[in-house]
């Protein structure tokens, strides 16, 4: 199995611990995800397969929707429902509307500088951030640069709302509702939240690890190709593939009559099958980035 699987996450269980109940229900020895969802999270969680790995690196620059349940005037240590309650503002309650809400929540359009969460995988010297906090050591965890490319309240009924967001990679939702809940004075955490899209990945396209575990013949992937559907595709010939075989270089020039831009290319086989991606150069250089032996053997 050379792909990507598409698993709708369940609540409860981390990400690593539904990539290694795939691996045994499947039988691969590799299997990696393209972001990771938290344990309450449910959703889209996309799994490359065998040589599908390869590719996980582009897949995780995708963006991702979430839809999300925050509730106001309650603030926890990991900023969701899994956490211990820390703060607690009943009073700060009662000056929130729903047109602060609403104002409040349309300000986080475009670009901005985040604080991701004390409780996440991020490391500080070598070390996971959430180890740290759970052994009460408090860093200064450095903001980074997010973009919110849409964000919309789906359902208001203080002191909890539902909004949905799409959002670059490496955003914290769980972030978001702490900075909500700072903005508007009254603390907020996170109370549910479900990833609806993951790149060109939806909920349509995905299945329950209950599914797969029940029967593996569920699990079918979606070819490399297909996959890496917003990227510039080339069928290469027989020379070019002996090329790829051996490492030997190549040049724009032998692959294509289309003029040559600064970009990741995807070669194909006569077969349709992935065989290499490319770092193409206006002046015709290419530079490999990887190699696919799956679409390489038999292929000429």
């Amino acid at each position: 199995m050379n792909g990507v699987l598409v698993v709708d996450k369940p609540q409860g269980m981390t990400s690593a611990a539904v990539v290694s109940k795939v691996k045994r229900s499947l039988g691969v020895k590799k299997v990696g995800h393209t972001g990771t969802l938290d344990p309450m999270a449910t959703g889209v969680l996309p799994l490359c397969i065998g040589e599908g790995t390869k590719i996980a690196g582009y897949l995780l620059a995708e963006s991702k929707t979430y839809l999300a349940t925050i509730k106001l005037g309650v603030c926890t240590d990991t900023l969701d429902a899994d956490g211990e309650v820390t703060e607690e503002h009943p009073n700060a309650l009662l000056d929130v509307t729903e047109e602060k809400v609403q104002n409040v929540v349309e300000g986080f359009w475009g670009e901005s500088m985040q604080i991701p969460p004390m409780f996440s995988a991020l490391k500080h010297k070598g070390q996971r951030l959430h180890k740290l906090a759970r052994a009460g050591e408090k860093i200064d965890v450095p903001p980074r640069e997010i973009c919110v490319h849409a964000i919309e309240i789906k359902s208001l009924e203080l002191p909890s709302f539902s909004i949905e967001v799409c959002s670059s990679k490496g955003t914290y939702i769980r972030s978001i509702a702490r900075d909500i809940g700072q903005i508007l004075g009254c603390g907020a955490h996170l109370t549910s939240l479900r990833r609806i899209q993951s790149g060109d990945f939806g909920l349509e396209s995905a299945v329950t690890l209950e599914e797969i575990l029940d029967d593996p013949n569920a699990a079918q992937c979606v070819d490399l190709p297909t996959a890496l559907a917003n990227m510039e595709k080339v069928v290469v010939n027989e020379p070019a593939l002996e090329a790829i075989k051996n490492g030997k270089p190549l040049n724009w020039l032998e692959l294509s009559t289309k003029e040559c831009s600064d970009q990741t290319v995807a070669l194909l086989t006569p077969k349709g099958d992935l065989a290499a991606l490319v770092s193409c150069k206006k002046s015709g250089d290419i530079k490999y980035l990887r190699v696919f032996t799956y679409g390489l053997t038999g292929s000429v």
